[in-house]
């Protein structure tokens, strides 16, 4: 359906129902409260965690334990404005993009022995 049939089948609908007396707030109401539900359940705790994972990316500091997206376990040697540099290794280092670090090791469950 392209556009104008939309916008013609809503006025259609909002004619029909104002014949028979139902209010168009009360049409459009259902849609506004999915809507509503969606932000608060999606969209809200979506930018929560966006904000912390910046703020942990902003404060990650030379000795820091990480994780990367790869999965790649490291300390940090050298942090700059976008990039980090890692050792994995006592004689590996690794240069990787300040966005792929997703987490402190430390918030990980320990397993149980």
């Amino acid at each position: 359906m392209n556009t104008l049939s939309i916008i013609n089948l809503i006025l259609l609908q909002s004619t029909g129902a104002a014949a028979t007396g139902q209010s168009p707030l009360g049409m459009f109401l259902p849609l506004i409260a999915i809507l509503v539900i969606f932000w608060i359940f999606m969209i809200r705790p979506q930018a929560k965690r966006q904000k912390e994972l910046k703020l942990f990316r902003d404060s990650l500091q030379k000795g820091d334990k990480v994780i990367t997206t790869g999965g790649i376990y490291g300390k940090i040697v050298s942090v700059s404005d976008t990039v980090i540099v890692l050792q994995i290794d006592e004689n590996a280092k690794i240069t990787v993009d300040k966005g792929s670090v997703m987490k402190d090791p430390s918030d990980l469950q320990q397993p149980q022995k």
